[in-house]
């Protein structure tokens, strides 16, 4: 067993869990959303990423990418939902697209899920 390639994949499919965690539930109600899960998700979507920057194959260059988008997705989120506490006021508009820029950042961690699971099904034993 290759303890690299399982805390990698710990990180992966936790990053994808917490994500959907603070993505599932009313998109007009912000209860339904705990800042505290958003910010777990940042923080494991981020160690996922670092964890994949060694990696030099093609498939870790698309792993890289889907983390990316992940990070970037979930950060504009959380930044939105505090421009929309601090600076604006917090709408149905604003819990909308913090809730849907979440949702993205979950395809791309179902993407890079499936993708980690089909390279580790191809590898050989």
């Amino acid at each position: 067993m290759n303890l690299e390639k399982v805390i990698s994949g710990f990180f992966i499919i936790l990053a994808m869990t917490l994500n959907f965690g603070f993505f599932y539930g009313d998109m007009t109600d912000i209860s339904h959303h705990s800042k505290y899960e958003l910010f777990a998700a940042i923080v494991v979507n981020l160690i996922a990423t670092t964890l994949k920057l060694g990696d030099k194959t093609q498939m870790g260059s698309v792993l890289l990418a889907t983390s990316l988008v992940a990070d970037i997705q979930l950060i504009a989120a959380a930044t939105v939902w505090t421009m929309g506490i601090y600076v604006y006021t917090m709408d149905a508009e604003m819990i909308t697209l913090v809730i849907s820029l979440a949702g993205g950042a979950l395809v791309a961690n179902v993407t890079s899920v499936i993708l980690y699971i089909g390279d580790t099904l191809k590898s050989k034993r």
